[in-house]
């Protein structure tokens, strides 16, 4: 994952969270957080109980996110400006003119002879977290939408935007299943299998996500809409995407399944030799130890040689395709 990717992920979840951007860059972005996004990312809920049990209103707060931390230290360096130095004239001139003026330059206010110079204004402290990949604030954003994505309900939109239509609008209703497929030996291959079912007439389709990436979605309803009634109910479809799964692992060259139970057997055949001549010189008080470690042994070997196929779901959704319309323009 490059800066770039990074920097389209931060905006869009961002945006996703109504944040206001305050200041933007190639490098960085200054944004006032959104209430669900305060809740979410910076860990205040004794804040957030005060604010729900005294009713006030939330002051949420404003961080700068960095994409790129050199560039924009470079930055910071080209634009700070010389400090300007004042003449002893134009130092006096500034003091009010009825107020003492302190040697180190502080009025001679109460507070200032007892604490010394007080500042008459106070700047915000704005957070600043790098948002480089393998950070912890943009691994707190991933699991955040790794959470809140885990089922989504959306409809597609009218298009084209504008048009009108004669008679409402009928949507299918498709129901989607990302599955994760992990083929594991001391090596391994992960794949992304999107599959979706029409829970209409039980129709199933492979790269569902690629296809979902060519609509526009909304998670409200259109107006003048109709969505055709279910036959398939969801224990059903999990049972037929997953018999479907299964078909399309099957139908694998496992050739690497047999290539990695030799080198499994292999790797138990040279330990249990080794630990057997060790058992066979070994005082008796050590045997149970030996065995210990040889059990262990065996069990490393397993997890790391043993071939095997794990299937995990990274999200689900439903999905309100249309099936049909007449527009006019």
């Amino acid at each position: 994952m490059n800066k770039r990717n990074v920097h389209t992920f931060v905006m869009r979840f961002l945006e996703a969270y109504d944040c206001t951007i305050l200041e933007k860059s190639p490098s960085y972005v200054t944004a006032k957080l959104s209430p669900e996004a305060d809740r979410e990312m910076t860990g205040r809920p004794y804040y957030w109980s005060f604010v729900e049990r005294t009713g006030t209103p939330a002051e949420t707060m404003t961080y700068k996110f960095v994409f790129d931390p050199e560039q924009m230290r470079l930055d910071a360096k080209s634009k700070a400006a010389p400090t300007a130095v004042k003449s002893p004239s134009n130092a006096g001139a500034q003091a009010a003119p009825n107020q003492e003026q302190a040697p180190d330059g502080s009025s001679d206010s109460i507070l200032g002879r007892y604490f010394g110079f007080v500042p008459t204004t106070i700047t915000a402290r704005v957070p600043q977290d790098d948002v480089t990949f393998g950070s912890r604030r943009l691994e707190q954003m991933f699991s955040i939408v790794r959470e809140r994505g885990k089922f989504v309900h959306l409809f597609e939109e009218p298009f084209p935007t504008g048009a009108t239509y004669h008679a409402a609008l009928v949507y299918d209703t498709w129901f989607c299943i990302n599955y994760k497929v992990e083929l594991a030996c001391d090596r391994k291959r992960s794949e992304i299998h999107s599959l979706a079912i029409q829970l209409n007439n039980g129709e199933i389709r492979e790269n569902f996500h690629k296809h979902l990436l060519t609509k526009g979605l909304s998670p409200k309803l259109p107006a003048n809409s109709h969505i055709l009634p279910d036959t398939i109910s969801l224990t059903k479809a999990v049972n037929l995407l997953e018999t479907t799964l299964e078909r399309k692992i099957s139908a694998y060259d496992h050739r690497w399944a047999d290539e990695a139970n030799e080198q499994h057997r292999s790797e138990i055949d040279r330990v249990e030799s080794y630990y057997n001549g060790l058992l066979l010189n070994a005082e008796p008080d050590k045997r149970d130890e030996i065995e210990t470690q040889c059990r262990n042994r065996l069990r490393e070997i397993d997890w790391q040689h043993k071939p095997r196929i794990a299937v995990s779901v990274i999200n689900c959704g439903l999905f309100h395709l249309t099936a049909g319309r007449s527009p006019r323009n």
